[in-house]
This record gives structure tokens, sequence and C-alpha cells, in this order.
């Protein structure tokens, strides 16, 4: 399902700064999305997480943390952007949620915090209600419980308790609901090799439930997506390419078939 269908600039002032002078968003000016499944690729800089955090802004998305897109100081300098964006809706939806490498890393330390602290305050109901009847005592423990509870049963023993690609993994798929739009930075940067591949199944499976994908990325792994469309960064131009023809593809490719002729220059 594609309910995202296009993303158009309405007009913007590069002298305002970053990042309206960045260059693919002064070229902007209108993205058509033709499948369940989008990348965006270019070099570190070329703009692919602006664009990201702008339509996360623009499209109202869920994050995955504690910050709204609304709150999140580090989307200040791309809200204002946002309001130029204008989103053209197949059929709008409220599912899904926008996720950043680093939004994962400090969601799963916040968790662990958090079932700590539930943990803590059960055995803290222990103490204060020494001497009381059980049906007291369980009453005050009660809201501490069924939070910790819902905490497991959505997490298991908790993000932290894995490798941090099992745990990014279960994170994801815990938060997946069909009919979604989901945005994503680098997903990449806690998986495996073997765990992108899991990543790609998990995404056969969400998309097949009517749910569209706008990730940027870097990994040949997950550019090679069947019938994805991608969309390279490169150059100040956002541009449609083959997956052959991605550097990233032909440089890992020329790479693994002959290191040496790579690693003798450094």
């Amino acid at each position: 399902m594609i309910h995202l269908r296009s993303i158009t600039q309405k007009g913007i002032n590069e002298e305002e700064g970053f990042p309206f002078n960045v260059p693919v968003i002064r070229a902007l000016n209108e993205i058509e999305l033709h499948a369940p499944v989008t990348f965006f690729v270019g070099e570190n800089g070329s703009g692919k997480s602006t664009l990201m955090e702008t339509i996360a802004c623009a499209a109202g998305s869920v994050t995955v943390g504690s910050e709204s897109v609304k709150t999140d100081p580090s989307l200040a300098h791309v809200r204002k952007l946002a309001g130029h964006l204008r989103l053209t809706w197949t059929k709008r939806t409220h599912k899904g949620f926008f996720l950043r490498a680093e939004d994962f890393f400090g969601y799963a330390k916040q968790m662990a915090r958090t079932r700590q602290e539930l943990e803590d305050d059960l055995k803290k109901v222990d103490g204060e209600y020494a001497g009381r009847s059980k049906f007291a005592k369980d009453l005050a423990k009660l809201p501490h419980a069924n939070e910790l509870h819902a905490i497991k049963r959505r997490y298991g023993d908790g993000l932290d308790t894995r490798s941090h690609g099992e745990s990014f993994l279960a994170l994801f798929q815990s938060r997946f609901v069909p009919n979604g739009l989901y945005l994503l930075d680098e997903p990449e940067a806690p998986l495996s090799p073997i765990r992108q591949l899991a990543f790609l199944s998990a995404l056969k499976q969400m998309t097949a439930e009517d749910s569209q994908f706008i990730i940027a990325t870097h990994s040949p792994i997950i550019m090679a997506f069947p019938e994805a469309e991608i969309l390279s960064f490169d150059g100040g131009q956002i541009r449609r390419v083959n997956y052959e023809d991605l550097e990233h593809v032909t440089l890992t490719r020329a790479f693994l078939n002959d290191p040496e002729s790579y690693l003798r220059y450094l």
C-alpha cells in the first residue's frame, strides 16, 4: 500500500540557512512515490536524513522514544522546513513511526531504567506494607505490576538483555501494526549482515500487510529489497537509480572480489 504518494516543496528561502540551503532541499520540486519501499541513498551530508526528518515532522509521525517530533530539540532545525512541504496521500494513515538509529539506543536504555524503577517500586511496597493484609499490599503493587507486565509482554526480558541487532528487531516487530507509514533512518546501524537479511524478511511481511516504508540507508544488503524504489541524493539532485548502478553496490562488490587492491593503499 502506498499511503504517502508525493512530497512537494512549496517554496523556500535559502538565505534562512540550514536546512534551507542544503542543495537537494533547494532543488527539490516534487518526489512521487511508486513503491511500498523507497530508499534514500547517498553520501554523508547529501541531505537524505534531513529530508527524512522533515517528512516525519510534516506527517506528525510517532517517534520511538520519549520525545515527540513537535518537541525533540534535535529536530528543531527541520520543523520550520516541514511547513514548506506538502504531503499528498492516497489514504492518510496515523499508524507507523519514525526511528533513527540513535533513538533506538536511547530508547533501549530508557526502557531498562523504567523496568528497574518499577521493580524497585514493588520492593518498596513490600517494605512499606509489612504487617498489612495481602489484599492491601497487592492493591498497592497493582499499578507498578501492570506496567511492568506490559513491558515484559512487549519486550520479554528486556531490550538490553539481547544483542543490539536482536533488540532492534524485537523493538521493530513489537511496535509494528499494519497499514502504517514507517520512516527509518539507517536501520542497519545495529544489524549484522545476517540480521539485515532478517530485517528484509520482516519488511516483506509488513509490506504484505499494507505498510509503506521510506528508509535512508548505506547498506547494499538492505537496498536489495525486491521492487524497491531507490532515490539517490548525490550531486545535489534527487534522482531514481537502479540497484546495479549504485556506487555503494559496485564499490562493495569490487572490494569483496579483490580487497588487496584497495588495502595496499592504506
